[in-house]
């Protein structure tokens, strides 16, 4: 039989029960004390026109909400007014079109993307993804993706490569 410390019996459950709370009060502190970086900065509120017949363009919505976006859909089915009223070049064209923050949103934009745009401010006037690549958000369908780039245009139209997929 071993031979054990004549309070084992009494005071070690005690003292673990006091390390075990003072650990679990310790890492609940630390967890609400470091903000998460998603939180630490609130994102800007996001207009959305589109078709109202147009379901890629509602499930284009349903992403970027998911991704924290608080979104306004305007239906219209006048989309080339409201392109050309934000300056989106018809090379640019798809469904839908977005007004986030100072930029426009025009297609098929990760959400993850528009974060990284309002994220880093770069001079432009927004990002586009031409047509309708499969596989971009909204137009998931049967696991097929095709290889798509996401580009960030100016007010003169000239475009840049900003994100592929």
């Amino acid at each position: 039989m071993p031979i054990l410390p004549p309070d084992f019996g009494v005071a070690a459950p005690q003292a673990r029960r006091a390390f075990l709370r003072t650990a679990a009060l310790t890492a609940a502190g630390l967890l609400v004390a470091r903000p998460r970086a998603a939180d630490a900065q609130p994102l800007p509120a996001m207009t959305v026109y589109k078709d109202p017949n147009c379901g890629c363009c509602e499930q284009w919505v349903a992403h970027v909400k998911q991704a924290g976006f608080a979104v306004t859909v305007r239906d219209t089915s006048d989309m080339a007014t409201v392109k050309a009223s934000m300056g989106v070049p018809d090379a640019l064209g798809s469904c839908h079109t977005a007004r986030v923050g100072a930029y426009v949103i025009e297609g098929h934009v990760p959400a993850d993307v528009i974060r990284k745009l309002l994220a880093e401010n770069p001079a432009g006037r927004g990002l586009a993804v031409p047509g309708m690549p499969v596989g971009s958000p909204g137009m998931e369908q049967g696991g097929r993706k095709d290889r798509y780039d996401i580009l960030l245009f100016d007010k003169a139209g000239k475009t840049r490569v900003y994100a592929s997929r």
